[in-house]
């Protein structure tokens, strides 16, 4: 996949030090609690183990000691969905002069990043990482409480790398990390395939392992995350724009609106094209958009405020200027 992304680049394609293959992990059986088997695609029996598996893969592919042999002190890691993060050498310099051996960068939780993963404090006072699939059912309106829980995790790590081999040397050989048991379905795309779990960890909850990990809060630039439809969506319209050095960052005056398309006909990426083949919408002065049924919208469609569209036919088109309305087509 990669190779091909990159064909044409050759000085990308030629750096030894640009990839790092990471470990796939067997998807268990939700009933029988075995590796779970799929005879039409043996490929989905496997799943990537979560973005904590960074901390095996640099040290069982060598590329730890490969970087601290260079004379490499400080990683700065990223998903690669958050088209916000960008290296920042004021964060940098702040993390270099801290000697912590990790930084996270947090951002304020709004109603959209609710049902996220949240940083808290465990009794001891320690920072530690809570994500969405560790949380009780009953305890999800605590957990969503975004005056209590007010800082979630950007996923833009700063890691110091010698420390980050003391502590795994420490442990044995390994970074422990939360588990975490995802429910899926063995085929992602057949809601009525076998059920299965995915084991996982999470790369920021080392900040619960390594003694003296800190968290700084950065402003929502740092943060524009396409996990979604719902994120592509809004990435796609006047909600942002690209600077000159190509950073993606938030339209000025433009506000991030919280976006809730109907998850059985767009939770996939095909699917979001024909939603609006002519454009996004307008949707900087957006508040609150949700969409139920199959809808089209047409060509220059401006939304403001709280806008709830409603499909009860299977060609419905959206037209025009809708400012805090709920329309039923």
């Amino acid at each position: 996949w990669y190779q091909r992304r990159v064909h044409g680049y050759p000085e990308l394609s030629n750096d030894p030090e640009v990839e790092l293959i990471q470990n796939k992990s067997p998807k268990v059986h939700a009933k029988t609690l075995e590796p779970a088997k799929w005879p039409k695609n043996p490929s989905l029996e496997w799943c990537p183990p979560g973005h904590g598996d960074l901390y095996a893969a640099l040290v069982g592919s060598g590329k730890l000691a490969s970087l601290l042999s260079q004379g490499v002190k400080y990683m700065f890691v990223s998903n690669s969905d958050n088209l916000g993060a960008t290296l920042d050498l004021r964060l940098l310099s702040f993390f270099a002069k801290s000697g912590s051996p990790m930084t996270m960068e947090v951002c304020e939780r709004t109603e959209s990043d609710k049902k996220g993963g949240h940083l808290c404090r465990d009794k001891s006072g320690k920072l530690t990482l809570r994500e969405s699939a560790q949380c009780a059912k009953e305890d999800e309106p605590a957990f969503q409480d975004i005056t209590k829980h007010r800082y979630f995790n950007t996923n833009n790590l700063w890691l110091n790398l010698p420390k980050l081999q003391e502590a795994i040397q420490a442990a044995g050989g390994y970074l422990p990390l939360p588990l975490i048991r995802n429910a899926k379905t063995v085929d992602p795309r057949d809601p009525n395939s076998d059920p299965v779990f995915q084991l996982e960890t999470a790369m920021g909850a080392a900040i619960g392992s390594l003694e003296g990990a800190q968290a700084i809060v950065v402003p929502r630039t740092r943060f524009a995350p396409v996990k979604t439809c719902n994120d592509l969506f809004v990435l796609r319209s006047d909600c942002y724009t690209i600077t000159e050095d190509y950073r993606l960052i938030p339209s000025p005056g433009a506000n991030i609106p919280v976006v809730d398309l109907d998850s059985k006909l767009y939770k996939l990426v095909d699917n979001i094209a024909p939603l609006a083949p002519n454009g996004v919408p307008s949707l900087k002065n957006c508040k609150r958009l949700k969409v139920s049924g199959p809808v089209t919208f047409d060509a220059n469609v401006v939304l403001e405020g709280d806008v709830e569209i409603i499909s009860k036919g299977p060609s419905a088109v959206v037209t025009g200027h809708i400012s805090n309305q709920s329309v039923t087509l």
